[in-house]
């Protein structure tokens, strides 16, 4: 379907298999003393935590581990995990209903903190948004953020590139001005109105899809539609995303480097980093270090391309690398 307006068309975010609440609480409560251990040797016996997470596949994965290591170290949890999308799973953060979820640093940046040039070095960035978020709003990130990094990009079909001549996103430029009909572009809306998305990738590069050329779906239907080609030639992707390579998309170079560093951590309430933060550090840090583009990258497709479910994914993860025992 082709919606043919930025403005309008299926809005939201992906759809993806979750389990309902009460299901995976009732599974997470079902595990808890049941014998699995840490190897950080990180005791959390006495703590009750309310886990979050937001509503795609990388956030489930990313919420289930943090819950099955939390349980591995004793303490009680309460299952948030697929909450809802960025904005209403902060404020979920901000007001006390979750006690944690990951978030990425340029999101933190950007998106929550309101600036709006990004800070190219990756640990200066976590810095940057870690002193400011803990100053405004209370909220702690942890020590150690992941070393992957889940930005913004826009890909297209392999075998439509020699055709289209574009391999960066600076060709999209000439493309515009030589074959307009050809610029077409898939997002979803948060893509679409985000400062660190479409408007200000457009801003910086110094060109503007067409009005009509630009076509709003849900994040699944994206990818399905630039492999396609159909509506559009270009769609926007998550760089982490299984899909990519499943699909056999070629992303495109960000050649100005306008996209920010999204490398997730784990952001706590200040509250609860003052009673637990040394345990959840020794917890966290080795679980961080380990998330590597390649990591995430496969379990996101052990998901999205595959089937799988995402916490299964997440509790063969931990225990594959020896986080668990």
């Amino acid at each position: 379907m082709t919606i043919g307006d930025r403005f309008s068309g299926m809005l939201g975010r992906p759809a993806v298999k979750v389990l309902g609440v009460s299901v995976v609480a009732a599974m997470l409560a079902a595990g808890c003393g049941g014998g699995a251990e840490t190897s950080s040797g990180a005791d959390l016996s006495d703590a009750d935590f309310t886990v979050g997470s937001k509503d795609f596949t990388e956030q489930l994965v990313l919420g289930y581990i943090t819950a099955g290591a939390l349980e591995a170290a004793g303490a009680s949890v309460e299952d948030q995990v697929g909450l809802s999308g960025t904005d209403a799973t902060r404020q979920a953060l901000i007001g006390g209903d979750i006690d944690m979820y990951w978030e990425y640093t340029g999101t933190i940046w950007i998106n929550h903190l309101g600036n709006t040039e990004p800070i190219a070095d990756e640990q200066e960035q976590y810095t940057a948004a870690r002193d400011a978020d803990l100053e405004e709003n209370q909220l702690q990130l942890l020590e150690t953020p992941a070393p992957f990094n889940n930005t913004y990009a826009l890909a297209v079909r392999s075998e439509a590139v020699e055709d289209l001549g574009v391999t960066s996103l600076s060709d999209i430029g000439t493309l515009i001005e030589e074959r307009p009909e050809e610029a077409t572009v898939c997002v979803e809306s948060e893509f679409n109105s985000r400062d660190d998305g479409l408007p200000g990738m457009e801003e910086a590069y110094g060109y503007e899809f067409p009005n009509d050329n630009v076509s709003l779906f849900d994040t699944g239907v994206v990818y399905d539609r630039t492999d396609s080609g159909d509506p559009c030639n270009f769609g926007e992707v998550f760089t982490t995303d299984g899909r990519i390579a499943a699909l056999d998309l070629t992303v495109l170079e960000d050649d100005m480097n306008f996209f920010p560093n999204y490398n997730p951590v784990l952001e706590v309430r200040s509250e609860t980093y003052e009673q637990y933060g040394e345990q959840l550090d020794t917890l966290f840090t080795p679980i961080a270090e380990a998330l590597t583009d390649e990591e995430m990258s496969a379990m996101n497709a052990r998901v999205d391309v595959d089937g799988e479910l995402p916490e299964d994914v997440a509790d063969e993860w931990l225990e594959e690398n020896g986080f668990v025992e």
